[in-house]
């Protein structure tokens, strides 16, 4: 039917209680088992089936084919939408409670410290509400779009086919994300460079950015053009920076020159690792890594290397925990996941009060060290 602003903002309102009702899951089984789901889906596995789907998807946005129940069971869900008239709900809730799973693989502070309190009091209520509350909140711009929809939204028409195509390139965007985080330990670096850059290229050649444009085109035609064109130099661009053994899209032709941290896997190896920096009379940082950690990559990259951080840390010695494969010190230390940071003294004693968790920023850590080894 028609999309009213009481429509969208009711669609609107099924994929935020889904969601919701995803972390609520989360929350009670934080509280259960003192665990965190979404640690399990980033296995390599788990990783590259969902590439897969989104990469289906997107082939199906595309119209290379049509992804559909059996005509039996289609047209028996067809008589019950038809009796409720809310055809398009199952699906808004479907897309909602993956969204809960995907999105969001490192754990931001606020999510990070929830489950790990949550998880440490073992209260399934309060795991329950508290995520469910929290969800909603992280909703409340998503109802407000769906209040708007109605109005902004244009009439049918051929802007639906690139609206398709758009998000064709969006999923498998998603895909190309997901694949990310599988390197470098199971896959080369430049092979994510190579695929963003096959994307933009191909994406610009959609666009129609090498067809000669006819002399009666309008403004919008040479606008759309113009976007191709800016679409097919970065792309290339990356490409480039793939060639180079580059690995960051957004600075592909930057080689990142990345601080040298001691690597530990285990209780054990950091337990001699923290004995030994004792004995010399050194401070430790312990930075908490998995390869699948969007965050993790970016402190890599722009945080660490950056030369008031490097200054403060002079005299520490650098541990990165990699926890991609092996949740042994995460558990140890009653972490829900990367990124965190700990601290621990010459006397080789954690500095409790002085744990950083989730996405830090350069003057956050300058402070904490500043801090903590004043």
């Amino acid at each position: 039917g028609k999309m009213t602003p009481a429509k969208g903002f009711f669609l609107s309102l099924i994929y935020v209680l889904s969601m919701a009702v995803t972390y609520t899951i989360a929350g009670i089984a934080a509280a259960k088992f003192g665990g965190n789901i979404q640690v399990a889906l980033q296995h390599p596995v788990a990783l590259v089936l969902f590439a897969m789907l989104f990469v289906a998807l997107a082939f199906s946005m595309f119209g290379f084919y049509e992804l559909q129940l059996p005509s039996r069971l289609q047209s028996k869900l067809t008589d019950v939408s038809n009796h409720q008239k809310q055809g398009s709900l199952v699906g808004v809730a479907i897309m909602g409670f993956l969204s809960a799973l995907i999105v969001g693989p490192c754990v931001a502070p606020p999510l990070a410290a929830a489950l790990a309190y949550i998880g440490s009091t073992g209260d399934v209520a309060l795991g329950g509400a508290a995520l469910f509350v929290m969800a909603m909140g992280m909703g409340v711009p998503l109802l407000l779009i769906g209040v708007s929809a109605g109005k902004l939204l244009p009439k049918a028409g051929g802007w639906m086919d690139t609206v398709k195509a758009v998000f064709g390139v969006v999923m498998l965007g998603i895909a190309i994300t997901m694949l990310e985080r599988l390197a470098p330990t199971y896959l080369p670096v430049y092979v994510p460079m190579i695929l963003w850059g096959l994307l933009l290229v191909v994406s610009a050649i959609y666009m129609g950015v090498l067809e000669p444009l006819s002399k009666d085109a309008s403004g919008g035609r040479k606008y759309w053009k113009g976007i191709g064109a800016g679409i097919l130099i970065y792309g290339t661009v990356i490409l480039i920076g793939a060639s180079m053994g580059n690995s960051d899209p957004l600075q592909p032709l930057t080689s990142v020159e990345k601080v040298h941290f001691k690597q530990v896997t285990t209780v054990n190896e950091l337990q001699r690792e923290l004995q030994q920096a004792k004995n010399q009379g050194r401070g430790v940082l312990v930075d908490f890594y998995a390869d699948w950690c969007v965050y993790c990559k970016t402190m890599e990259k722009i945080v660490f290397p950056d030369s008031r951080v490097q200054k403060s840390m002079q005299g520490l010695l650098l541990l990165q925990a990699d926890v991609t494969s092996n949740q042994e010190l995460l558990t140890h230390f009653g972490l829900t996941a990367p990124p965190t940071i700990l601290f621990f003294s010459r006397d080789g004693v954690e500095l409790c009060d002085y744990r950083l968790v989730g996405d830090v920023t350069v003057p956050q850590l300058v402070e904490q060290l500043n801090l903590a080894f004043r």
